[in-house]
This record gives C-alpha cells, structure tokens and sequence, in this order.
C-alpha cells in the first residue's frame, strides 16, 4: 500500500512577518515608555547627615536635603516626568502636625525640589498623615482606636494648603478617606490655588506589596489599614472609588500597587475622561532586584518588561523607583 504524504501546510496568516528584525519590532510596537512617562519617588528624612540606604530596596535611599537635590537634578537630566516626594520626620504624635508644619520635613523638601528643577519636573507632595502619626495610620483615631474618616479630612485640608503653598505642582491624596478628593479641591479653589493638580490614589488595595516602603518611611503601624485601604478581592469597587474621585474633581486617578492589579488598571483606564496613574510599589521592586541579584532573571529585561506591561494596561504615567536609571537607558 503505498502512502501519500500531505503537503507542507501553510499558514492563512503570518503574523511573524511584523517580528523579523527589531527595525521591525520598533516600527510596529503598540506601546513604548518614555522618560516623561516616568515618576520617580523620593524619601527625605529629617535629621539625616548623609543619604541612608535601604536594604530592603537595594539602590534606594533615604535623602538628606542636600542629597535630595541632587538627586532631583539626575532625575530631570534624566527626562523623568515626575518626583513624587516622602517625608520622614524626627517626631511624629497623634495627629501627625509635623504634616502641615511650613518647615517641616516634607514641606521643606517640597519647596527644595521646587528650587532645584522649577518647572521641568512635575514636583509631586505625598498627603496623607501615616508618615507623620505615632500609630502610623493615615488619618486621626477615634476614642477607640478606629481612624475617623471625617476629622482627617480636616487634617488633608491643612495638609494640602502647606503643600500648595510650597509650589509644588501636584497633591498625592492617598490615604483613601471617603470624600478626601472633594475636601481637598474646596480648599484650593478657596484659596487660590486654581492650578494645583490633585492626583487621586483611586483603587489603592490593603497589599502585601508594601512591606519595603514601610521600612523606607519608618512606619510606627499597628495593626493594618483594612478598614480604609482597599480589599484585594474586589474589582469593581475599584471603578466604583475612581468614579466618585472623578466626580469630585480628580485630575488625575491612580492604582496602586501596579502589578498585581493590572486588570484594575484596565478597567479603571477604560472608563477614565483624565490620565491614569499606576504605582510600581517597593515590593514589587524589592522582588525584581533579589530575584536579579541571584542570578535568576535579567535585571534589565525584568524592569521594562514590567514597566510596559503596566503601560500596556492602560496607565499614561507609572511611579517607579527605577525611573531616572531606566530613563537613561531611554534616551
């Protein structure tokens, strides 16, 4: 019995014909990062005599003024779009007053970055109290220990008018109080301050991913934020938060962590009139640097992989601690 072989099959479709050189692969990339797309974020610690590394995330630092600076010079050489700054301050009580104090550490750094890089650089403030609180919870505490929803807006107020008053461009409201966004937009529409940006941490989940940003603020937490952050459970409630942030005059909305929460982002981008935020978190960070230092993944691919791929889900800008190195390997 004699067999017939079949002939050589042939595809219909061919799409490898758009992956043959890396000519190619640029010419037809559905997304690509840029330096502007990326916002570094910054720790200042008061009382420091020369930068503390933190060995939880290794190449990151907690900044003197001095350092601080210099750091936001690279930064803009760099093309990074944005620096988000964290303040770290020698005492910290009940209601976090060192948050709003004109020269406290944040203030301070604020108007340092202002100095430093004007307006090349969107000079971004953190707003939220859990820096600055002896408990180390975002807002103020109730008799019995549960933070008090309506008495931190009060707090947020104070703390964005200091913030404004510095120059810097864009408020961070990221303690997810019900109502913050709204409070706080009344404020600077009050007083003025017409042109400061508010950026909304619209779906910021209860995450394990946190860990090593805790070591770099030198959080005084007890307990957890379950109660104000979100579940890692829910999706929709993440649309839900975004959509009231927006309605309450958000200029920007954001998600956080990034990675984890990319079908989030998705959605969150897919709904949202102004520009989406994603923030690559210190975990997320820490775990792509031990993985690299052991030999395991290629450093390099590892951070633009990850950085693309929350690109890819939609966010217009991302927070990331590798922003002025991965910039310089941009440009």
């Amino acid at each position: 019995m004699t067999t017939t072989l079949a002939s050589t099959p042939r595809p219909l479709e061919r799409p490898r014909r758009l992956r043959t050189s890396a000519a190619m692969r640029r010419l037809v990339a559905e997304h690509r990062t840029h330096p502007a797309d990326l916002v570094l974020p910054m720790f200042v610690r008061e009382g420091l005599a020369e930068p503390a590394p933190l060995g939880s995330m290794p190449g990151v630092v907690q900044h003197t003024m001095d350092s601080l600076r210099r750091a936001a010079t690279e930064a803009a050489e760099a093309g990074v779009g944005g620096l988000m700054l964290f303040g770290v301050p020698a005492e910290r009580d009940a209601v976090g007053s060192a948050a709003s104090e004109p020269d406290g550490i944040l203030n301070a750094g604020l108007r340092a970055l202002v100095e430093e890089v004007g307006d090349a650089v969107v000079v971004m403030s953190d707003l939220c109290l859990d820096e600055f609180t002896d408990h180390g919870h975002c807002g103020v505490l109730d008799g019995e220990g549960r933070v008090d929803n309506d008495a931190t807006l009060v707090r947020y107020q104070e703390m964005a008018l200091a913030q404004a008053a510095t120059g810097a461009h864009m408020l961070g409201l990221s303690g997810m109080m019900d109502g913050q966004v709204a409070a706080v937009r009344e404020v600077l529409e009050r007083d003025g301050y017409t042109d400061t940006s508010v950026l909304a941490y619209s779906a910021k989940y209860a995450s394990a991913f946190y860990g090593p940003f805790r070591d770099a603020v030198d959080s005084q937490l007890r307990g957890d934020r379950k109660t104000y952050q979100m579940d890692p459970a829910n999706g929709r409630e993440g649309l839900r938060e975004a959509t009231l942030d927006l309605a309450e005059g958000a200029d920007v909305v954001m998600v956080k962590p990034a990675l984890s929460y990319l079908d989030v982002l998705a959605e969150v981008a897919e709904l949202s009139p102004v520009p989406v935020a994603a923030y690559q978190v210190s975990g997320e960070y820490a775990m792509i640097e031990a993985a690299a230092a052991n030999g395991w993944i290629e450093r390099r691919r590892a951070i633009e992989e990850s950085v693309l791929s929350i690109q890819r889900a939609g966010a217009d800008f991302v927070l990331t601690y590798w922003a002025t190195e991965l910039a310089g390997w941009l440009r």
